[in-house]
């Protein structure tokens, strides 16, 4: 069964979720504090992580933060806090998907499977090496490098490189990118995309004001550039 960690300080809404995730073969673990969040999922390493964001001891962005580094499988927001401000944060610092409350438990079953879909796919892909100039992106280790050194990205940063590697030279359009990273079509608002890119940029050392490793190509989307890595 897979296993779920909920951190969640409201405890009728985390019995209902619970009861439901359990009727649908999950096994969870619920937690109410902040503090005692970031150990559990560390040491546990579930295969998805739900967060509040206001909880007591450790709010969830602080969570998200403390433990990305080290912990790589999804990592989904159910919040109240209906902000476009907090939707971008949420996404900057690692987070998978961003659920305001209330929500059908049917939909939040659905965008679960959706992350554990996506996740499974990304972890079952073949090994592959690709190198563009002084950046080398390794598949099977999920690493890259510029200039021989790290490139420290999260999990989903390092997907949307791949994922605009592989197609370098070609624009890629933001509703393809979204439907590939986030499961779903794109609704015309989310800048779950963009937020990527632009993190993507800051750390291999692009201009973000004129950006010339990964570019805008207008009316078209996203392109990596194979040619410009040589710097």
């Amino acid at each position: 069964m897979r296993h779920i960690i909920l951190v969640e300080d409201d405890l009728r809404l985390a019995k209902l979720v619970t009861n439901f995730l359990q009727q649908n073969s999950f096994t969870v673990t619920v937690l109410h504090d902040g503090e005692q969040a970031v150990k559990t999922i560390l040491a546990q390493q579930p295969d998805l992580v739900i967060l509040d964001i206001m909880l007591p001891g450790l709010d969830g962005f602080s969570i998200c933060r403390e433990v990305r580094a080290n912990y790589h499988n999804p990592i989904l927001f159910l919040t109240a806090k209906d902000s476009p401000i907090d939707h971008v944060m949420g996404l900057e610092i690692g987070a998978d998907d961003y659920i305001i409350k209330p929500i059908d438990p049917h939909v939040l079953l659905a965008r679960i499977n959706v992350a554990l879909r996506r996740n499974k796919s990304e972890v079952s892909q073949p090994n592959k090496i690709l190198e563009f100039g002084k950046l080398a992106i390794n598949k099977s280790t999920r690493k890259s490098y510029l200039n021989n050194e790290l490139v420290e990205l999260t999990s989903h940063e390092f997907e949307l490189l791949w994922l605009l590697a592989e197609n370098a030279g070609e624009p890629m359009k933001r509703d393809d990118i979204h439907k590939r990273m986030i499961g779903r079509e794109y609704d015309g608002l989310d800048r779950t995309v963009d937020v990527r890119v632009s993190r993507l940029r800051k750390k291999l050392h692009d201009n973000c004001k004129t950006p010339f490793r990964i570019i805008t190509v207008w009316g078209k989307g996203y392109m990596l550039c194979p040619d410009a890595w040589n710097d």
